[in-house]
């Protein structure tokens, strides 16, 4: 599976934006996506994932309640609204995929995209 994230830009805090994770492959639709991050001079944290089916979601506490993970495997892609944003959502985002099931362990995930970056201004 191979993996393209996009929709990153700048936008002001309390705005929103939504990132797209296409990926080519007919065997996406049996893997589980997550979505992580990186901000400047720290290390990669997982924000959201969804099961393969779409049926389960799960979330870091610190974006729950603003972002939202959803995935339409007809189209093989999978996206997260991010909604009031923060200056510190400011990171570069990664999708991934997962044989094993939505989870936020970063090196149990098969293959990356290469990134799309987001940037809040306050």
């Amino acid at each position: 599976v191979q993996l393209q994230a996009s929709g990153g830009g700048l936008v002001q805090a309390g705005g929103s934006l939504r990132l797209s994770c296409a990926a080519s492959g007919r065997t996406f639709s049996m893997y589980a996506t997550g979505w992580f991050r990186q901000a400047p001079r720290k290390e990669r944290e997982f924000v959201a994932a969804i099961s393969w089916s779409g049926g389960s979601t799960y979330y870091a506490d610190s974006v729950k309640g603003r972002f939202t993970i959803s995935r339409d495997n007809a189209k093989n892609t999978v996206y997260l609204q991010m909604n009031s944003l923060k200056p510190e959502d400011t990171a570069v985002y990664y999708c991934a995929v997962s044989a094993l099931g939505p989870r936020a362990v970063q090196h149990e995930y098969d293959a990356w995209g290469q990134g799309t970056q987001v940037t809040v201004s306050s």
